[in-house]
């Protein structure tokens, strides 16, 4: 993998490994540090599509529709977020979407 992109490389492991959440994430968030937010929601909706539990990626996904100004998505990705972090007993990842979620509305 010498010389490909961080990006490339978790594309790669990501034929092999097509439903590891973990690279799924990994590869949204390469497009995020590329400013390409655009690109990110897509990935993080496929991740989603695999693993829809992943509380961490609805707040990433959130903000990078904040972003791009697609407000109501966002409202939409937080509060998904939140009832899987309700769900999993995470107050901390229910309460940073919560105020994000929040923030929106003012």
């Amino acid at each position: 993998m010498a010389g490909k992109t961080r990006k490339e490389q978790i594309e790669e492991m990501l034929l092999e490994d097509p439903n590891d959440p973990f690279l799924r994430y990994g590869l949204a968030m390469e497009y995020v540090s590329q400013g390409d937010d655009a690109g990110a929601v897509q990935r993080f909706r496929e991740l989603f599509a695999v693993t829809p539990d992943y509380v961490v990626a609805y707040m990433q996904a959130g903000q990078a529709l904040v972003r791009l100004g697609r407000d109501n998505e966002a409202r939409e990705a937080f509060r998904n977020g939140m009832v899987h972090a309700q769900k999993q007993g995470n107050q901390h990842a229910f309460e940073e979407m919560q105020g994000m979620l929040a923030s929106l509305d003012e």
